[in-house]
Formats: C-alpha cells, structure tokens, sequence
C-alpha cells in the first residue's frame, strides 16, 4: 500500500505578521484574565465534575478541582493543549520524548506521577476515546495507551476542569490518578488569532492559524458554536558530532565533525474542527451533540546507520542512512444525547458516544538489508485503529429532606460499552526476511512493518450501574457516596466506592477529604499488541519482539492473562481564605494500586536469542510481554495560593502553585521459573524500569507568576520550577544511574488591546534553559546530548508573536 499524505510535506510556513495576547498559566483559583473587577472568581464557578450537584463550586468542592481558562489555555507559545495544561497544572508532567518512533508524534502526559492511561478524560463530561498508539520504547508512560489531547483544538475549549482525586466509583475504569474534563464553548461569540513563533537557535518554526464562532437560532432555542485549528511545526535539532573522546564510540563510527543524527520535536502539519451544539424542543426536552476530527502529519528520526553498518547496504547509501517515521494520526469524535425533566423534578440524559482513532507507519529514507540492492527506499509499515461506541443514561433529582440542611442530591445511571482495536499488516516488503547477508535483522530499519501474523481484530464490551448521593447536611458540613458496578466480556467485574466530606469551620476556613477504591481495565493494545522493533540498550542495538500475552511464546516466559488494576486513594485538603482576594488549597494524597499493568523490562541475550530461534523467531535478539506484577504507592501534595490586588489602573494577579510527588513499588510478583530455568536468568521487572516508575518523572514542581490587567495592556510573568529526576541507563548495574537536576524557566509577555484586537510579543523560556546533559558512557559518542525524559524538553527559548481580534 504506497503511503500518500494528508499534507503537501514540500509545504513551507507562510510568515504571518504577528503581534499578541498572552496571560499566563493560572490554576483553579485564579480569576480569568483579563476580568472587570467585579468579575466572578473562579473558585465560585459552578461546576459539573466530580459532582452531580446542580449548584457546587469551586470553594465548595468536596474534592480538589482546577478550572483552567481559556484565556490560560492561549497564554503562552505553546500550539497543544497538553503542553498548555502542563504549563498550568503543577501535578502535571508533559516530557517531549524523541527517537520513542510513534509516541514521537502522540506525547503522553502524566497527572501525579502515574501512568497516561491512569486518567480519565472528558469532553462535555462524555468519556473520551483512547489513541491506538501504545508507548513502547523508553518514554514515560510506557506501556501506555493514553487519550491524545492535543486532537482537541485549543480555540474549541471554555475551560477545562480537573479533579485531581479518584473517580472510577463515579465514571469508571481510568480514573485512578483523576479527571479531565474539557468543557467546549458554546452560543454565540469567537474570534480568530494568527501565531508565528522560532526557537532561538533557529529552528523549530511554528505557524498557527485558530479560530472560533457561534451564533444562535429559533429565537435562542437553538445555538451551534464552530472552532477550528491549523498549524505546521517544523523539526528541531539538538543532536551533536560525534566526540571522539566519548567513551563508547558508536560501532561503526559514523563520519566524525559532521551531525548526522537528529534529536528533537518532529515536524508536524496539523488541521482540526469541531462542532458544539443544541436545540430545545420545548422546555423539558434538549437534544444536543458535539464532534471534532482531526488529522496530523508528523515526520520524526530514529537513530543513525553508518556507511559500513552491517543494517546498511552501500549501494544503496553509500554514506550511510536516517530512517525516519512518517505518522498519519486521524481522530473523530462525535456525541449525540437528548436530556430533559420528568414530572416529579427527575432531570435524565440519554447520549450516544462516537470515538475513533488510526495511526499509520509510513517509513522513509530506509531499507530492508535483507532484500539486497533491490529494497525500496520506503515503506508503508502498517497501522493501529481503535474504535469506542458508548450508551449512556443519567437521572438525577435533588429531594428536601426535613433534616437536612440542603437537598439530597441523588443519581443513578448506567453505561454499555463496545471498543475495539485493528492491528493492521505492512507491505511485504516492510517485513519480510529476504535472501541477503545472513544474520541481517529483516525487515525496514527503524521499524519493520507489521507481520501478517501480528495483525488481528480484537473488541470487548462492558456494561455498569452506578449510584452517587451527595448533600449539604448542616450548614458546616457536606458529604457524598458513590457506587459502581461494571462488568467486562474479557476479564470479569469489579465494584468501586466512594465517600467524600467536607467541613467548614468559619467562611474562611475548611476541611475536605475523601477515601475511594478504583480500577483500570487493561486495554486491548496492551492485551494484544505485538510487533518487533529495534531499541538501544546499554548503547547497543536489540531487535526486541513485543509479544501479545496470549502467544504461547509469551506464555513459555511466564506471561499470564491480564487483570484489572486495583487502586485505593485517600485524599485530606484545606481550603482557606485569610484574606479579601487570597485563597489558598493544600491537600495531600496518596494512591496505592495493586496489580499495576506494566511493559516487562527487555528480555535480552544469547539465552532468548536461542530460545526465540528454537521457536522459529528469527532475527529478533529479545523479547516483552505485558504483565500485573507491580504493586506502587503514590504520596504527595499539592499547594495552590492566588491573590488578586486591585489597583486604581486595573488588576495585579499573583499565583503560586507547588506539586510534591513520590512513587514507591511496595511488591514486586515473584519471578515466573520460566525466567530462571533453561540458562535465561533473566527479570521480569529489572532496575531500569523500576527506576522509569519510582524516578523518572520530577519529585516536584512548583509555579510562580503575575499578571497586570488593565483596560489596554496586559503583562505577565511565569517562573517555573522543575524537580531533578533520574535515568537508569543500565539494566545491570547502578554504575551509569545519573540524576539531572533542577532548573527554572522563564515566560514574558505583552499585550496590547484596542477595539477588540489584541498584540503580543511573548517569549517562553526566555532564559534558554536547558536540562543537564547527558554524561559519557549513557551517550554514545555524545550525538544524543540529553534526556528524552525532561519534563520542559530540550529546545531552549521560544520567541513568538500573535495577533487576534474578539468579537
């Protein structure tokens, strides 16, 4: 199948010339910016997660939220969502990984330090598809199928609220780590906004088209709003000659004084839409619906091949070769549900949800060794799909009860649901072994296509009953309870709870807290998924297979059938006012998960190599597998303070935000014998994973920043700081462990408003902060001079210009 893309590649960006907007990151409790003083704050926004109560707010919670604005979500440079949320969320880790092939182009991100996939997301309060991508080689979150954000146009989102609190008693299998729900605009209103930005070493152009609008009809019974977004990205560069002090030196040495890798962010071209909309029937009945689609183009490295590479064929490159992956992301979405009021004050909602996800591997500038001089120089190398079908039905009815000092807010629903994931094969070519060099890894270098063996059509469905009651019972005091049942056709049921409380002691001053059990369905990629692909351990190259849990060679190396992961969270916050206009929110957490679905460590050798052979696997040097045999404990804490000082000239608006996080493994499963007998010797869960879990993201995280509001002008400062972490190069030894340290980053910007129009110049780390690089030996030759794993990224400062108009 020949590879044809969605975008002309030969396209470049054309320059726009820009001025802007930009406010910066803001938390829950921080007032939208720019506001007239009289404004509403956030913390006395109504809002709908985590609770089913018409009226709660912010302040009055039971359980932590954030609501992020929108003028928050365009405040910085940044052109995806998730990377905006980052910016705002102090709990919040967005690392940008390179040379991870697909996960290149769908970055995950991580909410309190757990997995991507542990957090469930929302749109309009409707559960959101997962991608079909699965992160697999060395990024955090791997193993990992997590929700791509960033499909999501930002000029599409009013806000976005996060419940930083266990909630899989109220929506089910991934809300262990918590919540976000993206809540889209809606009537009348929009605008449009133009960006074009440049790292300042000189790459990394970015051009960004974004827009919005509304409108309403039949008398206001009706109103649609309209968003959409355009960007191109181009690649970024931060790799380096080959130095020949570096000790090792890559084998063969590529040629010396010249940069002939590339490691940094992939050139992408993306377009999305989405739609927003409803209509009343009468007063009782509204039928509503939501849809987005979205298509990106993205074009990232993988690791560089030397002219006299045994995986090169000089014919072909005489000076070597890059493979490169080309990835076709498409996303659709759409939801469809009538909601209204029975006679007796029961208010119901009945919805369809519509998600779909396919990822294409088109590899370029490659070559299959094993075909000799007659490989073609790209392939199309399969794709993944998945497919998620929801019915829902909600009632609810707040009911006075005498003794109570508020209603009795009680709901009850239930939920089918049918995925499905496609494992699609590759061209012959892509994968085939032909009859050249011996020893020759088959297939594309880079990432051989999809085996017609590997592919597969695989779904499931399950189906829940949930029961959620919730009321102010004195004035002081609220509390809440939950319950769910949900049972699945492939692995069994489970049943979830929740209690929640919250105490105010003087206006000023309250307690909240909350203790819920939790679950996460394993996903069907993680179930089924296989493929082989090469990946560098210790420095060296290993054509390491990705076995389904089902195949009987994963079972001969201890595999068994997966379960659902079991968490149990306890959550205690205060919430304080001490001040007119200074609100602050500290609450502790902590998450156990029992049963916690991880990628085994790589099973290399001489040993699995044999072992594979004698099973008819040929060139493959290793193998993984899926596996339940961890169980962690996640502590921290988070601390958010904003202060709003009013001035004669317009608003001053300071925030602080602090995130401490700490992962421990409490159990690791006991080895399966199939690891020790036969000379294997080798750990299921090895060291370097371990540290990938404990390590790897920051231990803490905190913000700082201020914003001057007044009728025409608009500044504002962000201060970053982000905590050290650390890589586990060697699977062996501690020796090559190296711990990077802390650095802050620092975002300017400036705005100017008239007449609905609104300029800005911006920088965002405009003191071109890098991480530490990477110490010799963990680089090989020093070509890949830092970590993959930085959750600020490596490409230094980032100067921009936007320009927009409201109306």
């Amino acid at each position: 199948m020949p590879y044809r893309s969605a975008f002309d590649r030969s396209r470049r960006p054309l320059v726009l010339a820009v001025l802007s907007a930009l406010a910066i990151p803001a938390f829950a409790q921080q007032p939208p910016a720019p506001t007239p003083a009289d404004a509403v704050r956030t913390l006395d926004n109504v809002v709908v997660t985590g609770t089913r109560v018409a009226d709660r707010t912010v302040a009055e919670s039971l359980a932590p939220i954030d609501v992020i604005t929108p003028e928050t979500l365009q405040s910085t440079g940044t052109s995806e969502l998730a990377s905006a949320l980052a910016r705002a969320l102090p709990s919040l880790n967005f690392p940008r990984p390179a040379i991870t092939d697909g996960t290149d182009a769908i970055k995950p991100a991580q909410l309190r330090g757990l997995a991507p996939d542990q957090v469930l997301v929302l749109v309009n309060g409707k559960r959101r598809h997962t991608t079909a991508l699965i992160n697999l080689n060395g990024s955090q979150g791997r193993g990992s199928s997590p929700v791509d954000i960033n499909a999501i146009p930002i000029a599409a989102v009013e806000r976005v609220e996060v419940l930083r609190d266990g909630a899989s008693a109220q929506y089910g299998s991934d809300a262990i780590a918590g919540v976000i729900n993206i809540v889209l605009k809606g009537g009348a209103g929009g605008g449009i906004e133009a960006k074009y930005g440049q790292m300042s070493a000189g790459d990394g152009a970015q051009t960004q088209l974004i827009g919005d609008g509304g409108f309403n009809f039949a008398g206001d019974r009706g109103q649609v709003h309209l968003a959409a977004q355009a960007l191109h990205n181009e690649q970024t560069d931060r790799a380096q000659p080959v130095d020949l002090s570096a000790v090792p030196l890559p084998n063969p040495v590529p040629p010396l004084g010249k940069v002939v890798q590339r490691y940094g962010d992939p050139k992408v071209s993306q377009g999305a839409i989405s739609v927003n909309g409803e209509f009343a029937f009468t007063d009782d009945i509204t039928a509503y619906g939501f849809a987005m689609a979205s298509n990106r183009d993205a074009l990232s490295n993988g690791f560089f091949r030397a002219a006299n590479d045994s995986r090169n064929n000089p014919a072909i490159y005489p000076n070597g070769f890059l493979p490169q992956i080309h990835n076709l992301a498409q996303d659709r979405s759409a939801v469809f549900g009538v909601r209204g009021q029975f006679a007796g004050g029961w208010d119901w909602d009945v919805s369809y949800n519509y998600g779909y996800n396919h990822l294409s591997f088109n590899i370029e500038h490659t070559l299959n060794r094993s075909l000799g001089n007659s490989s073609p120089t790209q392939f199309y190398a399969g794709a993944l799909e998945v497919t998620q079908n929801v019915f829902n039905a909600d009632l609810s009815k707040p009911f006075d009860v005498d003794w109570l000092a508020g209603p009795l807010t009680f709901a009850v629903g239930a939920e089918y649901r049918r995925e499905k994931f496609n494992e699609s094969p590759g061209e012959l070519g892509s994968y085939v072994d032909g009859d050249g060099p011996v020893n020759t890894p088959p297939g594309a270098q880079v990432f051989p296509g999809f085996k017609p063996s590997d592919a597969g059509h695989y779904d499931r469905h399950s189906s829940s009953v949930y029961v959620d009651l919730e009321a102010d019972i004195t004035e002081k005091l609220s509390a809440g309870i939950a319950g769910r049942y949900e049972k699945y056709s492939d692995f069994g049921n489970t049943t979830s709870g929740k209690l929640s409380a919250r105490y105010a002691f003087t206006d000023a001053v309250a307690l909240r807290a909350t203790v819920s059990t939790g679950f996460r369905a394993p996903s069907l990629q993680q179930q089924f998924f296989q493929s082989t692909a090469t990946n560098f351990i210790g420095g060296a190259p290993f054509d390491v297979r990705t076995f389904a849990v089902t195949d009987p060679v994963a079972i001969a190396l201890g595999a068994e059938p997966l379960k659902a992961e079991e968490s149990t969270n306890y959550g205690l916050g205060l919430v304080l006012q001490p001040a007119d206009g200074l609100y602050i929110t500290i609450d502790a957490y902590q998450i156990k998960i029992d049963d916690r679905i991880i990628l085994s460590e790589n099973l290399i050798g001489a040993a699995v190599t044999n072992f594979l052979a004698a099973r008819g696997i040929t060139g493959v040097t290793g193998g993984r597998y899926f596996t339940n045999a961890v169980d962690t404990k996640t502590q921290g804490v988070d601390l958010v303070g904003t202060y709003r000082w009013k001035l004669s000239g317009g608003n001053l608006d300071f925030t602080a935000g602090y995130n401490y996080n700490k992962t421990e493994i409490e159990k690791i499963a006991p080895n399966p014998p199939e690891l020790t007998s036969g000379g294997l010797n080798l750990n299921r869960i090895g060291r370097v994973e371990q540290g990938r879990i404990t390590k790897g993201a920051p231990r803490d995280k905190t913000f700082l920043g201020g914003v001057w509001n007044s009728d025409h002008w608009n500044f504002s400062v962000g201060a970053t700081r982000y905590g050290e972490f650390t890589v586990l190069f060697d699977p062996a030894s501690a020796n090559r462990d190296q711990t990077f340290g802390a650095k802050w980053t620092l975002d300017l910007a400036a705005t100017y408003k008239r007449n609905g129009w609104e300029y800005t110049i911006g920088g965002d780390n405009v003191l071109d902060e890098y991480p530490d690089e990477i110490i010799p030996p963990n680089t090989t030759g020093g070509q890949i001079p830092y970590s993959a794993a930085s959750p600020f990224g490596f490409n230094g400062a980032f100067v921009y210009g936007k320009v927009g108009y409201k109306w």
